[in-house]
């Protein structure tokens, strides 16, 4: 005879809450506390003003793109010395308490001093590939637009991969303006690195994994 199991109410899964209560509450990290945590970790972590925010891990499409524009950017910049390049993680201060892991992010040679060693004071020029999720294009449409024009980086390029489009912003005083909308065949420019540039169906291909 199969008896049967009693009405006993099932007890949703709950975060371990004791070693949650080991990390500060959001909203009260410090930069030292923001720091000590991703020192020894791979996640994508961003700090905002006492908050912290884990980022999702990016889709194969997503780094063949910034693996594509990193190759590019690493021989245009290495082949005169002119700056350098890194991809993320890679943590940049936009200033104090805010924090900012760029997908990929350029510093021109002569600002050098800026590089540190646990992360960079600003940027010369940023670049993020758009995910599909309305959360993460709302992010870098217009939090990191206005975050990155606040923080003084004089170039932001938008790579969308949803309008197969690259937007190149300039800083104009405390904002960005548009410098060029490029899809397709036409070629995305740089305004720091005036000899730089980029074929757009290029870099989607290589998206793809067509390249």
């Amino acid at each position: 005879m199969i008896r049967k199991a009693a009405n006993i109410p099932v007890r949703e899964a709950e975060p371990a809450w004791e070693i949650a209560r080991l990390f500060p509450a959001q909203g009260t990290w410090s930069e030292q506390e923001y720091l000590a945590l991703t020192h020894d970790t791979n996640w994508l972590v961003e700090f905002s003003d006492g908050r912290i925010e884990v980022l999702p891990m990016p889709k194969m499409s997503h780094q063949l793109i910034v693996q594509f524009l990193n190759n590019l950017l690493f021989a245009f910049l290495s082949s005169a010395n002119l700056g350098r390049m890194l991809f993320a993680p890679l943590r940049v201060r936009l200033r104090k308490g805010k924090y900012r892991e760029p997908d990929i992010v350029v510093m021109l040679a002569g600002h050098s001093q800026r590089m540190r060693e646990e992360f960079w004071e600003g940027a010369d020029l940023v670049m993020e590939v758009v995910s599909d999720e309305a959360e993460d294009r709302h992010r870098d449409l217009v939090t990191k637009r206005n975050e990155y024009a606040e923080a003084g980086i004089p170039e932001y390029w938008i790579i969308d991969p949803l309008e197969q489009r690259i937007t190149v912003l300039k800083l104009k005083g405390a904002k960005y303006a548009i410098a060029g909308e490029y899809s397709e065949d036409q070629f995305a420019k740089s305004l720091i690195l005036p000899k730089f540039s980029v074929q757009v169906s290029k870099v989607f291909a290589a998206g793809a994994g067509e390249s």
